[in-house]
């Protein structure tokens, strides 16, 4: 029951910040003004989140956990990127009120110079699950070299393609991922392909 009402919680000032920041701009948003549009106190917003900076983020260590949780339960016969593609989405999906409204979070996060370190340490801690991931993956320590860049391709992968997405308002996002992804299989004969093209 707590964790219901933590999570409903969450969305409840999620969706408020996100409403005036849609109004007013990232940087003119205050947590007084964010509090008030929730109907909760000061206070209590810091119960939920650290700063206003976490708040395009949502909970995300809950949704890190589910990643992980998820990348464990997927048959280890799959491609290795095939499953990372289909993480991208099932993490981005996860909290979004529709593409619109996903797009509009992803643009804040992406975009915005004060949310950059945000991004960067909550990019640290997504590379870190899929680390861990491909290194079961491929029964090897966490530490190695292979594991890690498989990690940092994939999130270069997923950055890729959102950039693509919020440049281009008529793409598909899910389009984009699987293409990144089926490129980065295919990279060691990109060259070859594209001359034979």
């Amino acid at each position: 029951m707590r964790r219901s009402q933590h999570m409903t919680t969450v969305a409840a000032i999620e969706k408020a910040a996100l409403e005036l920041i849609a109004e007013q701009g990232f940087d003119s948003v205050t947590v007084e003004g964010i509090a008030t549009a929730a109907g909760i106190s000061r206070r209590t917003f810091f119960r939920y989140f650290a700063s206003k900076n976490d708040i395009p983020f949502g909970d995300y260590a809950s949704l890190l956990v589910a990643l992980e949780e998820w990348l464990g339960s997927e048959p280890d016969d799959r491609p290795m990127f095939d499953v990372i593609s289909d993480a991208v989405m099932r993490f981005n999906r996860v909290h979004s009120d529709g593409g619109v409204a996903h797009r509009e979070r992803m643009r804040l996060i992406m975009r915005t110079p004060s949310l950059r370190a945000n991004a960067a340490l909550h990019q640290d801690d997504w590379v870190a699950v899929l680390t861990r991931y491909a290194a079961r993956r491929l029964d090897t320590s966490p530490d190695a070299l292979v594991p890690q860049l498989v990690a940092q391709v994939s999130l270069g992968a997923a950055n890729t393609a959102y950039e693509q997405w919020l440049s281009d308002e008529s793409s598909d996002l899910e389009e984009l991922v699987s293409e990144a992804f089926t490129t980065v299989q295919g990279l060691s004969s990109l060259e070859t392909t594209q001359r034979s093209g």
